[in-house]
This record gives structure tokens, C-alpha cells and sequence, in this order.
């Protein structure tokens, strides 16, 4: 842009700090187009702002293919002036799919692991579900729009279980549900660096996680206003149409 407009860099860059632009930087979106994206929403942060007396909130979903990574060569240590490196190729030991339900109120995680992540695996970690959460409890359970979550069998398990009520987040909007940030957490402090030689090494590192973070649990809680998301995403709508 310097070299076109025929100025210097520091003047370009100048330009872009006034004007609040950052070219070199991108922020990814999707904007939901579920129909009913304003009433679902509307439930979900219900439950987590004022959840229903004598009943228990659990955000669930299913964190699929997470891999046991080996690193080819060992890595470097930290030391003053030089940040703690790591191989970027890598050998796979295997994968495993972790299910976890959040307790919103308590912050407690229940999980359990998969090797694959069908409607009859999703079953499995209700009946666990149900054997957890004390006997007289309604269960509220968030779920996403996975399709295993809404196959004919689970939908039967449900019938079979009237103390369950299911929740679904609105298409395009996995963000809705509090567990992700479970999940965001366990990648970000445990796996994202850490080296598994095996798939026993993995599922022992996350079960110390899912310990550590039950023996110190912090209970969810939504700051945000549904007023102003709905706002949000109706401008980034009504953006998008005028584009097309």
C-alpha cells in the first residue's frame, strides 16, 4: 500500500491507527440462520441465569478424535530469553473421544470415553448421566445440533427417562453451550503441549484434568445480554444480505 500510494510504512501505519483499522488481522464467523434462534437462545441462557428450582443443569457435548501426540524429537526447556519449543511433526498414538456433561450450578464435569461418537455411544453417556444425578432431580440437559443427538433411539431413550428435558442450541451456534469452554480449557492447559506415548498416557492426562477440575469446581456463569446478541446478529444479517 506504501509503495502504490507512494508514501512511507510508518505513514501508512499511522493512517490505519487512527482510523482503528488492522488489516493484517481476521476474526472468523457464522452467523446462525436457525429460524428459531431468538426462542432457543432465549431458553438455553434462561436455564444458565435463572435455573429451574429443585433440578440440575448440565451442558453436554462430545469431544471427538482427540489425539495422543508423540512429538518426533524431545523438546526444548524455557530458559531466559527463549520460550519452550516443540517438533512440528509429530507421531499419533490413537485417538479418543471424550463425552462431558457440565454441571452449570456446581461447575462438576462427568466424563467418560468413547472410541467412537455414534447415537449408541451418546446413549451409553446418558445412562452414566442417569446413574450420577440423585434420584428426584429434573434434569435439564443442553445439547448441540448433532444429529446423533437427535436419532430415533435417543429420542425413545427419552421417552423412557421423563426426568430428562433436552434443550438444543440453535444451528451454527455450538457457542451457546457452557461445556465448550470445558473443552477449551482442557486443550489450551493440557493437551495443546503435552506428549503422549500412548492412548493410556492421554486418557490418564485428561482424567487428571477432569479431577483437578471437579476437586476445584467454579460454577458457570453468562454475563452476556440475549438483547445485544440478537442485535449483533441481526446487523451481521442484515450486512450479508445487502452484500448478496
Amino acid at each position: 500500500m506504501a509503495k502504490t500510494a507512494g508514501i512511507s510504512v510508518s505513514s501508512v501505519q499511522c493512517i490505519w491507527r487512527a482510523h482503528g483499522l488492522q488489516p493484517h488481522r481476521v476474526r472468523q464467523f457464522k452467523l446462525s440462520r436457525d429460524p428459531e434462534f431468538v426462542p432457543k437462545l432465549r431458553d438455553i441462557v434462561g436455564l444458565y441465569v435463572d435455573p429451574p428450582s429443585h433440578a440440575v443443569v448440565l451442558s453436554v457435548d462430545e469431544n471427538s478424535q482427540i489425539q495422543a501426540l508423540d512429538r518426533i524429537q524431545p523438546g526444548l526447556p524455557l530458559k531466559p530469553g527463549r520460550c519452550g519449543t516443540m517438533t512440528h511433526d509429530y507421531k499419533r498414538n490413537g485417538t479418543t473421544t471424550l463425552f462431558a456433561a457440565l454441571n452449570v450450578l456446581e461447575g462438576k464435569v462427568i466424563g467418560r470415553y468413547m472410541q467412537r461418537h455414534r447415537h449408541q455411544e451418546f446413549i451409553r453417556f446418558l445412562n452414566a448421566i442417569e446413574a450420577a444425578v440423585p434420584v428426584g432431580k429434573i434434569v435439564h440437559v443442553i445439547f448441540d445440533n448433532y444429529a446423533t443427538h437427535k436419532h430415533p433411539k435417543v429420542r425413545a431413550w427419552l421417552d423412557r427417562y421423563p426426568r430428562f428435558v433436552f434443550h438444543y442450541t440453535p444451528t451454527s451456534a455450538s457457542w451457546l453451550n457452557a461445556v465448550e469452554g470445558f473443552f477449551a480449557k482442557l486443550t489450551k492447559r493440557r493437551l495443546k503441549r503435552g506428549v503422549f506415548r500412548s492412548l493410556v498416557e492421554l486418557q490418564t492426562a485428561i482424567n487428571r484434568f477432569l479431577v483437578d477440575t471437579n476437586d476445584d469446581p467454579k460454577p458457570f456463569v453468562w454475563t452476556a445480554d440475549p438483547d445485544k446478541i440478537i442485535a449483533a446478529v441481526r446487523r451481521g444479517h442484515q450486512t450479508l444480505d445487502s452484500i448478496h
